[in-house]
């Protein structure tokens, strides 16, 4: 098949590019800056999804959308206006290449994120649950709007709903191992709140299977089965690196840090893959543990 993808210069992005080349597919990368190492034949166009210009879209029988300014940064009114820029005008962009088409990509598979849900406590959250209030939540349903503009144009579209991805070179794994190996990582707050977790593996197999799978469409949670609180995800990764977690992150701390952005530090989502699970989609790493296990190897 062949496939446009934004967003190839992530951190998920990188690793679905030499799983899409191993399955067959044929690529079209878009993004503003051209990976490192690209095989042979993989095609690539620059585009800035925050520039408002319209992305080649020609021959393409699917789209992986994943471009978006990084949210793990301090909310500033410039950074909020990027991050909703490039993923909610940056959709409409893409969307109105594909308009503009004659024979039009069969899918797209468009990233979101669980911070559609908000802070929902104890809730358990499959993809029916309705979103949440703030920021995030406020971006995610502006997103997945953008996005679903492509059912009009005849395309199925899927929503990824992604997790917290685990991965020890890149996401948000990356920027608490150093904390951690210096002894100083510890719970954040009382550590009750949940965390919706998912190996980059399985983020990068629950993509490809919604692109595989002609009867998956909406929303799709990509996330790990077995979702763990805070302290628990504290204490597994503390064991895993062999060092002591007995310094907590007080929330006040967090929030002199980064601002409103701490919300997504605090912010309990107990988050359900019930349409991974239904579709048939079998995880590599349903447990905390073994996918740590991995990592760390």
């Amino acid at each position: 098949m062949q496939i446009t993808l934004t967003g190839a210069s992530g951190f998920i992005g990188q690793r679905l590019i030499a799983r899409l080349l191993d399955r067959g597919h044929t690529l079209h990368l878009l993004g503003r800056r051209r990976p490192n190492n690209l095989r042979a034949g993989v095609q690539f166009s620059a585009w800035d999804a925050t520039s408002g210009t319209t992305p080649p879209v020609d021959n393409a029988e699917a789209i992986i959308h994943l471009a978006g300014e990084p949210v793990a940064q301090r909310w500033t009114s410039a950074v909020k206006q990027r991050i909703r820029t490039s993923r909610v005008d940056g959709t409409e962009a893409l969307l109105r290449a594909v308009a503009q088409l004659s024979v039009k990509p069969q899918a797209i598979i468009a990233a979101s994120a669980i911070g559609y849900y908000g802070d929902r406590g104890e809730e358990l959250l499959p993809e029916t649950a309705s979103p949440g209030a703030g920021f995030l939540p406020e971006i995610c349903v502006a997103w997945e709007g953008a996005s679903l503009q492509a059912q009009r144009l005849g395309l199925r579209t899927v929503l990824l709903r992604i997790g917290i991805v685990l991965g020890p070179d890149g996401g948000a794994l990356a920027k608490m191992i150093t904390p951690f190996r210096l002894g100083a990582g510890g719970k954040i707050g009382n550590g009750r709140q949940w965390m919706s977790w998912v190996h980059a593996d399985d983020a990068v197999g629950l993509i490809i299977h919604a692109l595989e799978t002609p009867t998956l469409q909406g929303p799709l949670n990509v996330t790990a089965p077995n979702p763990v609180r805070n302290a628990d995800f504290t204490h597994a990764l503390g064991r895993a690196l062999h060092r002591p977690t007995l310094i907590p992150v007080p929330e006040f701390g967090l929030k002199l840090i980064f601002g409103e952005m701490a919300t997504m530090l605090t912010s309990s989502q107990r988050v359900d893959c019930a349409v991974a699970r239904h579709s048939g989609y079998r995880f590599q790493f349903p447990e905390l543990e073994g996918a740590l296990s991995n990592l760390f190897a």
